[in-house]
């Protein structure tokens, strides 16, 4: 595909307030994915994150951003084009650190890629020049058509001198004229194959979209069922924590028991020997009156 994310991580997304431009508002409820993306066709580099089917971040870098760490794990960047400052939280100070490597890479790969694209579009620019027949391709200028002083100079030395030169004057026009039919008709097919070439971009953009929400969708999917699985871990986790909490409790309870049961026993046992000796005393009883009798 003509653009593929080159790095991504989690963060919580955040826009300046419009109005105060001050104070940061959530754009995204959660921890959502925030990639870098390249696209290969135009040489430009983006940072893209979705909330749902919601692009809250679609920047691309320039090599004018500046990417700023204001706390251990919060950073920022003003883009000028969305007219907005970003603020991102990570999870750690180490992903804020990659995340800003990151940035200060692709923002030099941008800058690179910029006046690659400057130093191509000076040499289209550039006069070409044929040795062939001795013309020389320039575009429609003044100096093209009458000459530079010089060259309007030159004539007349030469006419004082030579008058046969004449002709040759009166055939330079001519000469311009063929010339700069030539390089229009260069610049037209140019454009032509320009223009072919956006057709294809645009075919092959409208591709990629398609196949990015194809993608989309099987993420958010994805999201959905680790969402509830998630779900079903945490009460599995809560009703974990209840039967062990009822264990405790119901072993707490045994232990009374068995405190009380030995309580009970050793009640019974002095009990016992308490009607042992109620025995022998009424023995003793029995024995004296017999006695008395």
């Amino acid at each position: 595909f003509r653009e593929q994310p080159i790095y991504s991580t989690r963060a919580h997304v955040f826009q300046i307030d419009p109005n105060t431009k001050k104070n940061w508002v959530p754009t995204s409820k959660h921890a959502v994915t925030v990639s870098y993306f390249y696209d290969s066709t135009r040489n430009v580099y983006r940072i893209i994150s979705l909330d749902g089917s919601k692009a809250i971040i679609n920047s691309t870098i320039t090599p004018n951003m500046t990417f700023t760490k204001t706390s251990q794990k919060f950073g920022q960047w003003a883009d000028s084009r969305a007219n907005t400052v970003y603020g991102l939280g990570f999870s750690s100070e180490h992903h804020l650190s990659k995340f800003a490597e990151k940035f200060q890479e692709f923002k030099e790969a941008a800058r690179l890629a910029k006046e690659k694209s400057q130093e191509k579009m000076e040499l289209t620019s550039t006069p070409s020049q044929e040795s062939a027949g001795g013309d020389i391709q320039s575009p429609l200028t003044p100096e093209s058509i009458n000459g530079t002083d010089d060259e309007r100079a030159t004539p007349e030395v030469t006419q004082n001198s030579e008058p046969r030169a004449e002709p040759t004057q009166n055939a330079l026009p001519f000469t311009h004229s063929s010339t700069i039919s030539k390089h229009w008709e260069a610049e037209l097919a140019t454009l032509k194959g320009n223009n072919a070439k956006l057709t294809a971009a645009l075919l092959e953009s409208t591709a990629n979209v398609k196949q990015w929400k194809q993608q989309l969708a099987a993420y958010q999917e994805e999201a959905e069922r680790l969402h509830k699985r998630v779900t079903e871990l945490e009460c599995v986790s809560s009703q974990a924590n209840a039967v062990h909490t009822h264990k405790t409790e119901l072993n707490q309870t045994i232990q009374e028991l068995e405190s009380t049961l030995k309580k009970k026993e050793e009640e019974i046992e002095r009990l016992k020997q308490e009607i042992d000796s109620s025995k022998e005393l009424q023995a003793q009883r029995d024995s004296l009156t017999q006695k008395l009798q």
